[in-house]
């Protein structure tokens, strides 16, 4: 006798989804309650049978699961995400990783992290999550957005994480005094190129916020919006760290130079590809 996972496995399988009999457990998990079911003798009432139909049809029209049930696990973190959050990616964790180290190394006793558009706050809550109360280290962190909906769930974010941290809606840095500045800064802004934009697979395409994604006509636009304001905000021995496009490093870095901005190292993902840069002033000295 066949369980309740195989059928709709099988028909995840044929939409193509990648890993069928996965996702099929957590969409009957999530369809009982939000639980993960790995086994095949789940029992199904009407009611629950007929909220995983209507989910399975939502997944096989592309929407990803974590936009279903509200939430991503990221750097072994839970965060919210709404319509004005881009879905956290495993490659981002390799930033969150460098900067760690960076803040871990520093000689301050006390840093000011900033998150340009921080979305659902995942890079700056999971940098905080390391630095604050570590290492006999102080982190005050600043999450930047211009969509309130993205602030919102920042703060969701943090509360639900028990992290302290101050959330502005501004473009960028510009809603905050001009003499501010930070001694770390992280930024994964949009850089797709518009024209690619319409390749995407659909679980992107269509169910991420665009003003996420699109970087213009040549991927750029964010960055020709960031670097001055980069140069400007960073303290002399400060470094930003920002997530690029796969074979952007090179135009990204030239941009940067152009600024007074210096690439000091470069971190791959698993894939092996150039994922993040970490900049510094090329007149300011190295504070680890």
């Amino acid at each position: 006798m066949r369980g309740v996972i195989a059928p709709y496995a099988e028909r995840l399988a044929e939409a193509g989804v990648a890993v069928p009999w996965l996702e099929a457990r957590l969409l009957v998990g999530l369809a009982l309650g939000g639980a993960v079911y790995s086994h095949e003798d789940v029992v199904l009432d009407a009611v629950a049978e007929a909220r995983l139909e209507a989910l399975l049809v939502r997944r096989l029209k592309g929407e990803p699961l974590s936009r279903m049930r509200g939430w991503r696990e990221f750097w072994s973190m839970r965060f919210g995400i709404n319509d004005a959050c881009l879905d956290p990616r495993p490659d981002s964790e390799v930033l969150v990783a460098a900067a760690i180290a960076y803040c871990h190394a520093s000689s301050k006793a006390q840093l000011n992290i900033w998150d340009y558009g921080t979305g659902s706050g995942c890079l700056l809550l999971a940098v905080l999550a390391h630095c604050q109360n570590a290492h006999g280290l102080g982190a005050a962190g600043l999450g930047l957005d211009c969509q309130k909906g993205a602030i919102a769930m920042a703060q969701k974010n943090a509360l639900a994480h028990r992290l302290a941290a101050k959330w502005l809606v501004s473009h960028w840095c510009d809603a905050l005094d001009e003499n501010a500045q930070a001694d770390v800064i992280l930024a994964n802004p949009p850089y797709i190129a518009t024209p690619e934009l319409a390749g995407l697979a659909r679980e992107v395409r269509d169910f991420e916020p665009l003003l996420a994604l699109d970087g213009g006509v040549d991927g750029l636009g964010a960055w020709r919006q960031l670097m001055p304001r980069f140069v400007r905000r960073l303290g002399a021995d400060g470094a930003a760290f920002v997530e690029i496009g796969a074979g952007q490093e090179s135009a990204v870095i030239g941009l940067a130079a152009c600024h007074d901005l210096c690439v000091k190292a470069t971190y791959r993902d698993i894939n092996g590809i150039i994922r993040v840069l970490e900049f510094t002033k090329q007149n300011g000295e190295n504070g680890n």
